[in-house]
């Protein structure tokens, strides 16, 4: 009790002492008072957070995020935005506060999501947040941080080019330069049919080479999407391993995927037949609870899956489950960035 005393009357001393700040020296000073955190919990906290907000539980991001984000910590004060903006669906003043302690410590993605605040659901409703700067301003200062980096070769800072400039050449030369995310975006594109291909199959080589390299350079999404261009070439060795791959990565979407495909008996993609693991597999994802629909496709699968099991198999499978957990990266949606 004696310490929650000390800290409560230092957040009522730093409170006071704030009212004396001007708004942008509050926001530089924001939390550095709250928690005297180690680096290492900082970061403990920042990944929980990024870990719910993966997962769409983001009330539960929130909770980690702002032990973070207090502490001053740049990326989880940028999640802390992303995920009050996301539950209230619009820009708040708490929103607002933590996009701009982000971005006064040079997150371009903050600068960016605050640039943005014109086409954000608050100015619709007439209740956005006063801003330290106009969003005019935000754009050129996050245009300002980010050109030379992509003039240097920097492949994400590329992308971001491309983000705020919608220029293709910076998407391009992004994905030439490596950047999986870029990379995958791009075939997204060439298969809904935009770019200039003279004929239908160097349109596909181009898709399925961008695919391959965002795959390779372990981006999930980049991963299934490549996976699919194989199975559709019938080469479901190529479609089994690179499925195994994303579920190994923790991707969600991947993981239903192989868990039903062990259920099939004859599998359609030559998975050998495993419904223990399927069982496994797929009561993992019950733990996607915050949205994304994965729980509900899990229980409407797993019933068919136990069926074949008996009681025993199935307590076997959830240890399974467990393990998995164990030996995995958490489970993840993969959301965009920006």
């Amino acid at each position: 009790m004696k310490s929650l005393t000390i800290l409560l009357a230092c957040i009522a001393w730093a409170n006071a002492a704030s009212a004396q700040l001007s708004p942008e020296q509050q926001h530089r000073d924001r939390g550095i008072i709250l928690f005297n955190q180690s680096k290492a919990q900082v970061g403990e906290e920042k990944q929980k957070g990024i870990i719910f907000y993966n997962q769409f539980k983001i009330s539960s991001a929130i909770t980690h995020l702002s032990l973070a984000a207090e502490a001053g910590d740049a990326d989880a004060q940028y999640y802390l935005g992303e995920s009050l903006r996301r539950k209230n669906r619009f820009i708040t003043l708490e929103a607002q506060h933590a996009y701009e302690a982000s971005a006064l410590q040079g997150n371009v993605y903050a600068m960016i999501r605050l640039s943005q605040r014109d086409n954000d659901l608050c100015n619709t409703m007439k209740n956005c947040p006063t801003s330290l700067k106009e969003p005019r301003e935000w754009r050129k200062l996050a245009t300002t941080s980010t050109e030379q980096r992509a003039e240097n070769g920097d492949a994400e800072a590329m992308y971001l080019m491309f983000y705020m400039t919608g220029e293709n050449k910076w998407l391009e030369l992004s994905a030439e330069h490596g950047y999986p995310f870029s990379q995958y975006y791009l075939a997204t594109e060439y298969l809904s049919g935009k770019g200039l291909f003279i004929l239908p199959s160097k349109r596909a080589e181009a898709v399925e080479r961008y695919m391959k390299a965002s795959a390779e350079e372990g981006y999930p999404l980049g991963m299934m999407a490549y996976a699919e261009i194989l199975a559709n070439k019938k080469d479901y060795d190529g479609f089994r391993s690179w499925n195994i791959k994303a579920a190994e990565a923790g991707y969600a979407s991947a993981v239903f995927g192989y868990g039903s495909y062990l259920s099939e008996k004859p599998s359609q993609y030559g998975f050998e037949y495993d419904p223990i693991k399927s069982y496994a597999l797929i009561f993992t994802l019950l733990e996607l609870d915050g949205g994304g629909g994965m729980k509900d496709y899990a229980n409407d699968i797993l019933p068919e899956i136990a069926a074949k099991l008996t009681s025993e198999q199935i307590e076997q499978a959830k240890q399974m489950s467990e393990e998995w957990k164990a030996n995995h990266p958490p489970l993840s949606y993969f959301p965009d960035k920006l």
